[in-house]
């Protein structure tokens, strides 16, 4: 179990989600018995680290790196009407209960996280092309 908070919205709210590492995503469930996901994110080309907040202890946290292409993790989420909405974050802060789950849970996600080297060609094509505007 991990608490999460909502970072992509103006009021910065924990809610408390369950989830399921599998397949390189984390799957979250808003209770326990729930058999479809609230949401999902895709591991692929993000980075994790240890964070923290005044008002949770044991908080760690998925973000993009400095140079990624998109301002916005993937992810998707069913709203509150049922329908499936693209995710609005630029980061996902999630609380362990202990600080064994956080680093269990750190240690994991970061084994799961993948590399596209798509991603890595679109990017650096993307500074040199930055780049060469500037000089100009």
């Amino acid at each position: 179990t991990i608490s999460t908070t909502n970072t992509g919205g103006r009021y910065k709210t924990w809610k408390r989600r369950w989830f399921i590492l599998s397949d390189n995503c984390l799957y979250y469930f808003e209770y326990p018995a729930d058999k479809e996901p609230k949401g999902i994110i895709p591991l692929e080309n993000l980075q994790i680290r240890e964070s923290t907040d005044q008002r949770k202890p044991h908080c760690f946290e998925l973000y993009l790196p400095e140079d990624a292409l998109l301002q916005t993790i993937k992810a998707a989420k069913t709203d509150s009407e049922g329908r499936v909405v693209e995710g609005k974050h630029s980061t996902y802060r999630m609380s362990a209960a202990t600080p064994d789950e956080k680093e269990d849970w750190i240690r994991c996600i970061r084994k799961s996280i993948s590399k596209d080297p798509y991603y890595d060609m679109i990017a650096a094509r993307k500074k040199r092309a930055e780049k060469a505007s500037e000089n100009n």
